[in-house]
């Protein structure tokens, strides 16, 4: 496998045995309203997709569920033949309704059907990587996991998965997934305002797995804060530059996947993400979640 470029903010870490750039992409964005239906602009969200790649992105993030089958349909349309060294992550557990909602679908066959339509869209024999996804769109819920994760391991061992990640999940989640078979990532809800899994994010990294925070600015709801404000005109950079560049510094194991429709956007993430920030400037920006 071709080695990611190390020329992005954050070098790179091994998901399992793949190494990606820790700084990726997130496609939810490049569908409609809500991720729901069609981009505006199709051409746009094509050439997104490829200048990510080409600015040497190797980890995109995906689900058949956004859209539903949208954001995969581009990626292939964009990106096939996937360069060797590319890792396409995808997640189920949840279908769409018509009203844009996110049922739960968790039963074996529910998985298998998601998986396959997974294959079918991104136009592969194998998926990268897998997370099951728990909990619903308020957050996450305690409840054991075991028969979903235990789908997706019979799927791995059947040729159809590689890497296995969990999202959505408590710690205890965690740990029953890990009970079952190895995984490479978790991907729940963090940023500079939601900081519930700090230690959680510390006994990943000592383990060598990765987490991926979704919503790293704040998803649907961008981050407010005059402590950001403040530290990003200190800094003469824009807030959402200094909230990517403090989770990269959070810690090694953290990957971002922040989603644009723009390649402005898209340029200008990467850029911020590259800031170093101050001792003292990551000393104020931790008390937003103390």
């Amino acid at each position: 496998m071709e080695t990611p470029t190390a020329s992005l903010p954050g070098g790179t870490w091994t998901l399992g045995d793949s190494p990606v750039t820790r700084f990726g992409y997130g496609a939810m964005q490049l569908t409609g309203p809500w991720a729901m239906g069609p981009p505006a602009d199709r051409d746009g969200a094509l050439t997104v997709l490829r200048e990510a790649v080409e600015a040497g992105i190797t980890h995109i993030d995906t689900s058949n569920a956004y859209g539903p089958g949208v954001t995969n349909e581009l990626i292939a349309e964009a990106l096939r033949p996937y360069p060797e060294s590319l890792l396409v992550a995808t997640k189920v557990g949840a279908n769409r309704d018509a009203q844009g909602g996110w049922p739960t679908a968790r039963r074996p066959e529910d998985l298998r059907t998601q998986v396959r339509e997974n294959l079918r869209s991104l136009g592969v024999e194998t998926l990268d990587l897998v997370n099951m996804r728990m909990g619903d769109a308020t957050g996450t819920q305690s409840g054991s996991l075991a028969e979903a994760f235990g789908t997706l391991a019979e799927l791995q061992t059947e040729g159809l998965i590689r890497h296995l990640g969990v999202s959505n999940v408590t710690p205890e989640q965690v740990d029953e997934a890990r009970a079952i078979a190895p995984i490479v990532c978790v991907q729940n809800m963090y940023n500079l305002a939601h900081r519930h899994d700090d230690a959680l994010i510390d006994q990943l990294a000592a383990q060598g797995i990765a987490y991926v925070p979704f919503f790293p600015l704040g998803g649907f709801t961008p981050l407010q804060s005059e402590t950001l404000s403040a530290v990003a005109e200190q800094l003469e950079a824009a807030p959402m530059s200094v909230a990517l560049a403090w989770l990269l510094q959070r810690s090694p194991n953290i990957l971002l996947i922040p989603g644009t429709s723009s390649t402005a956007h898209l340029r200008q993430n990467i850029a911020g993400a590259a800031l170093t920030l101050p001792e003292a400037s990551v000393a104020e920006l931790d008390r937003i979640g103390g």
